[in-house]
């Protein structure tokens, strides 16, 4: 038989009996080849943890690896707790690139049980008991594949299953290292799927990182740049404005309403209808009839308004942005902006720590869900600079809350994609 004959049938029989489960959706171009089952106790060597309690010391040299250690985004959170070297110790000490799972939940849950940390350096951390540590055999699999392999859902998941226990669920070892997983059997493909998640985690971890350093100035810089109780001069001040600001009261500033007290009759279509829940976007997929908001709203929201929450979670404002009718329910306020008064300043001064305090102190804190009443938001302090520095601090708290909110939609849209690729990859 010809060889190239030969090669061809035995291509068709290994098609043949290639299970689709066991070619993963989405794959890097150049492999081809099925992916082969392993179990935990294929990947290297694997010890289990004992109790270290004893020897733990604010001023030790290792972090410790335990149950708080574990997040639902698999990465490391530092309790700060610390432990010695000791001969109990020197034995728990993890080396770069090896993995540690958790074989206890603290819930029933499960959103932590048989989630897997990748060590990233030598000598800097110990691991307490009830968690495994995995020393990898390196010559045949790639750690970073690893660790996205054995978080991703559709293997977690099978920890999940094997779960004991009803308040507190947990797994023995020996249950679940005999699991099977599926891996690509080249090297290479490990080593291309490995760098892609890490690519994407760096990514997401930049993106997290600048977040929460916007999200830091923002809480500064509301606490600095606003007067604070007893003063008419904030702390910090933009160029070119001097001068004391005036203690005025909200409805001088602006007039203020709130929404209607009856429980609405949605439809499938119609005017938006808004809620306290509503606040973040001011999008809802809750709708009243044209009719229902001609005979109830004789004031409504429109561009360039501020709605505040003022039932459980109060004093969250966002700005109207939009000329489209809109409904809204008694747990949020409405306050329209007077002449010479900037939205976006009024939106940031309601953020500002001097008015929280203001609007925390006329709360009514004994109600269920706590509420601030109309009157009172009309009557709360609020302390107000001219017009055009209303314009610059407006303008500079928008280009801040327009980079946390690019952000945060980059960070979305990532976390997405990482599901996406974590259910199309590994199989």
């Amino acid at each position: 038989m010809d060889l190239e004959v030969s090669k061809s049938i035995l291509k068709i029989v290994r098609e043949k009996l290639m299970s689709k489960n066991s070619i993963p959706q989405i794959r890097f171009q150049g492999f081809d080849s099925w992916w082969e089952t392993i179990k935990l106790t294929d990947l290297g060597i694997s010890v289990g943890g004992t109790a270290i309690e004893s020897e733990f010391d604010p001023d030790g040299k290792y972090k410790v690896i335990s149950i708080g250690s574990y997040s639902e985004e698999s990465k490391y959170k530092d309790q700060g707790i610390r432990a010695i070297h000791s001969k109990k110790t020197e034995r728990r000490i993890l080396e770069k690139d090896d993995l540690t799972m958790i074989l206890n939940d603290k819930t029933s849950t499960g959103k932590i049980i048989g989630r897997v940390l990748l060590i990233d350096e030598d000598n800097s951390y110990v691991y307490n008991q009830r968690t495994q540590r995995i020393c990898l055999d390196k010559n045949k699999y790639v750690p970073d594949f690893i660790f996205q392999l054995l978080n991703a859902d559709i293997n977690r998941n099978k920890i999940v299953r094997s779960a004991q226990g009803n308040t507190q669920i947990y797994v023995n070892w020996s249950d679940i290292s005999n699991l099977d997983y599926l891996i690509p059997d080249s090297f290479d493909e490990q080593s291309a799927i490995g760098f892609l998640f890490r690519t994407l985690d760096d990514l997401l971890a930049s993106y997290k990182d600048n977040l929460a350093n916007y999200q830091s100035l923002k809480t500064t810089m509301l606490s600095k740049m606003f007067p604070k109780a007893g003063q008419r001069v904030p702390e910090i001040r933009l160029n070119g404005f001097e001068g004391e600001w005036e203690i005025r009261k909200l409805n001088e500033v602006s007039e203020v309403y709130d929404g209607t007290h009856q429980t609405p009759n949605y439809t499938e279509s119609g005017v938006k209808f808004l809620s306290v829940e509503n606040i973040s976007t001011l999008e809802s997929e809750k709708y009243i009839s044209e009719e229902d908001f001609e005979k109830d709203f004789k004031v409504f929201p429109e561009f360039g308004d501020v709605l505040m929450t003022r039932i459980g979670s109060i004093g969250i404002p966002n700005i109207v942005k939009t000329n489209e009718k809109i409904a809204f329910y008694v747990s949020l306020a409405l306050l329209k902006p007077k002449k010479r008064t900037n939205s976006l300043f009024l939106k940031s001064s309601i953020e500002s720590n001097p008015f929280q305090e203001e609007l925390w102190k006329k709360t009514l804190h004994i109600a269920f869900p706590k509420k601030i009443n109309k009157n009172d938001i009309s009557q709360s302090i609020i302390k107000w600079p001219s017009y055009e520095e209303q314009q610059a601090i407006g303008a500079y708290f928008s280009n801040l809350d327009n980079l946390i909110n690019s952000h945060q939609e980059k960070i979305s849209q990532l976390e997405t994609l990482k599901k996406k690729l974590l259910q199309d990859i590994f199989i």
